[in-house]
């Protein structure tokens, strides 16, 4: 469990970068506890990768790590490793070739079109490969991000009544860049792909509680950051 760890690192410094780096490894100590090998010959993807600090702990695993996001803001300790620029609404996501690990962290609910990115992981991984994806669910408690509690005053209101009382910049607007996501849409979506299934799901910043995504209405709720771990069939080249 590591919530009360960020809880506590967000209140002395923000969201620095140590902040994102606790995030990584308690989430790359999560993939590998589920039987997935990160080692010199596992080809890994940081897929939105923003400053690359989830495929910078990967490297330091030993992982041969690409990096993709809109903009190329990695930090300067991985400027040199292999980057590709993409849009995932609005570019070709099988362009970007086949991996063993696709790490998309913290992206899903800033996707206009979150099923149609969906409907493209499989043809991203190498058989056998898997996808890790972690995203902040609509309902959860930061499901507003920087303006929670008041998304769960609606879409069309909450943000602007953030607005009013606190008076403070906002970074996100809803539909704009920020876009309502549910996990039982999610599940179903993935599970109706060929060749995919979900190897393992929590929610992220307590996976101890994996329990808690099996349970339709209350995930959405108490799921602060959904985690899900999709597997690939070993026999699949779509």
């Amino acid at each position: 469990m590591i919530i009360h760890k960020l809880i506590a690192q967000h209140l002395a410094h923000r969201d620095d970068p140590h902040f994102y780096t606790l995030q990584a490894q308690d989430a790359i100590r999560w993939i590998e506890s589920s039987g997935v090998a990160l080692t010199s010959t596992t080809n890994v993807l940081d897929l939105g990768a923003g400053h690359g600090i989830f495929g910078a702990e990967l490297i330091k695993r030993g992982c041969r790590v690409a990096f993709a996001d809109e903009t190329n803001l990695l930090m300067p300790e991985i400027a040199s490793a292999p980057f590709y620029k993409i849009n995932l609404d609005h570019d070709d996501v099988p362009a970007l070739g086949t991996h063993n690990l696709v790490i998309c962290s913290n992206v899903l609910e800033h996707l206009a079109k979150p099923f149609e990115f969906i409907a493209s992981v499989g043809r991203i991984l190498a058989p056998s490969g898997h996808l890790y994806l972690s995203w902040t669910n609509w309902l959860s408690p930061w499901g507003g991000h920087e303006f929670s509690p008041f998304h769960y005053l609606g879409t069309r209101r909450g943000h602007l009544l953030y607005d009013k009382l606190t008076g403070r910049k906002r970074l996100h607007t809803p539909y704009v860049n920020l876009f309502p996501t549910y996990i039982g849409q999610v599940l179903r979506h993935i599970r109706a792909q060929p060749g995919l299934r979900v190897a393992r799901a929590a929610p992220r910043y307590y996976a101890e509680l994996g329990f808690l995504v099996k349970v339709p209405v209350v995930r959405e709720f108490v799921t602060w950051n959904c985690a899900l771990l999709i597997e690939k069939d070993g026999e699949s080249s779509t």
